[in-house]
């Protein structure tokens, strides 16, 4: 009874902070800067379906997308704009289609803001961490305002929800909640360039231990989600997939490895970049081999989720910075590990967060260029959570799981 009224208490206290913030980013922010462009362009998809029952995916809503967000028809080297999701993607937004931009916006903003501090908090409990008040508040502050978390925000990008329901996934299959994992798992696929690696091999795990819930929980949420799409827009798939292949032609910044061997060191070429991205995937599958024989979820199963992570964002063909936040479950896993080895791992800890915080804006503020991020700020991160992890695994006192 007293978890029941705790559980009551908080969620009222939280839809109350959520409503005031909702408030007072529209007052402050949304009516005087329409922004979250990752955000618009699939809110107003979503809206012209809905409303109009236009395809999201058509010509038609390409434009008026465009036309929305620039004033204009995008012209061939600008970003294009379009839907570039799933359809259903449309179904989590029908709540917000019948608002206006400005209070949609607003909404919107102050999910992703509640996304991250969620997904953080539920990390914190994957990996057991007691942190004291003042050290939880000062890692929540963090997460809202680290230069990946921030852009996320400002953008309104998805990221931060797919954050939540991977990290969500792993509490729920911790707590033997598998069809809620399952079906929370199959959300991710609204950003399957964030989960498309994650999604097997977590599946692998559950066939092994035969968590057949889980499995079949997430079997029926694909299916519903790609069954209800295909009856409201038969053609959607394919639709989908043509927008998909047509993103590249007009983003810039390709994967941390093509960083490396595309822009800093072009004279290496595509051919290092294939066989560095298919070495880390080959060290990845080494590592799932070990998936279906991990009995519990335990460290074993978050440091390989952590690697698995890490790998995505390494080797995808795009990602963007604000996709880094789902690494923030191999960060949280590391940083725990190294707080229980370290003295005064508060003190490193509360300065690892203001390091990191102040030096990912210096990063981007000191080398943008115009309004384009520039490809450094995509290395930082992954690099050090392979070194992190490493660290963890083999030097701080954790009994070593990486290639036994």
């Amino acid at each position: 009874m007293r978890l029941s009224s705790k559980t009551v208490i908080g969620f009222l206290v939280s839809s109350v902070v959520f409503i005031v913030l909702v408030v007072a980013v529209h007052q402050l922010f949304t009516t005087k800067t329409p922004g979250a462009n990752d955000f618009y362009s699939r809110w107003k998809g979503a809206q012209l379906f809905w409303q109009e029952g236009i395809d999201p995916y058509s010509p038609e809503a390409g434009e008026a997308i465009q036309i929305g967000m620039y004033g204009r028809p995008a012209r061939p080297d600008e970003d294009q704009v379009l839907f570039v999701y799933p359809f259903y993607t449309a179904f989590l937004l029908i709540p917000l289609v019948g608002l206006s931009y400005d209070w949609a916006q607003a909404v919107w903003l102050v999910t992703v803001m509640f996304s991250l501090i969620g997904g953080v908090i539920l990390c914190l409990r994957l990996v057991k961490w007691q942190m004291s008040p003042w050290l939880l508040g000062v890692t929540l502050l963090w997460s809202v305002i680290f230069y990946n978390s921030a852009r996320t925000i400002i953008l309104g990008q998805f990221a931060a929800l797919i954050f939540l329901w991977l990290a969500g996934s792993l509490w729920a299959l911790k707590q033997e909640r598998d069809i809620l994992a399952g079906i929370l798992l199959a959300l991710t696929t609204i950003k399957p360039q964030m989960s498309f690696l994650i999604i097997p091999a977590l599946l692998l795990w559950g066939g092994g231990q035969r968590r057949w819930r889980f499995v079949g929980g997430f079997t029926a949420a694909m299916a519903a989600l790609f069954g209800l799409s295909l009856c409201l827009l038969p053609g959607w798939l394919a639709e989908f997939i043509a927008q998909v292949s047509a993103y590249p032609g007009y983003t810039i910044t390709g994967s941390p490895i093509w960083v490396l061997t595309g822009y800093y060191f072009p004279q290496l070429g595509r051919p290092v970049e294939i066989g560095l991205s298919a070495l880390a995937l080959l060290l990845l599958f080494v590592q799932w081999r070990r998936l279906p024989r991990i009995t519990a979820v335990a460290d074993d199963l978050l440091l390989i989720t952590g690697f698995t992570l890490i790998v995505t964002n390494l080797i995808v063909v795009r990602t963007a910075t604000t996709n880094y936040v789902i690494m923030y479950i191999p960060l949280i896993w590391g940083l725990k590990h190294v707080s229980d080895r370290l003295p005064r791992a508060n003190l490193w800890l509360v300065l690892f967060f203001f390091m990191s915080g102040i030096g990912g804006w210096a990063l981007f503020l000191t080398t943008i260029k115009g309004d384009l991020e520039h490809p450094v700020n995509y290395l930082p991160l992954p690099f050090f959570l392979l070194i992190l992890l490493w660290w963890a695994n083999n030097r701080g006192g954790h009994k070593r799981i990486m290639g036994r």
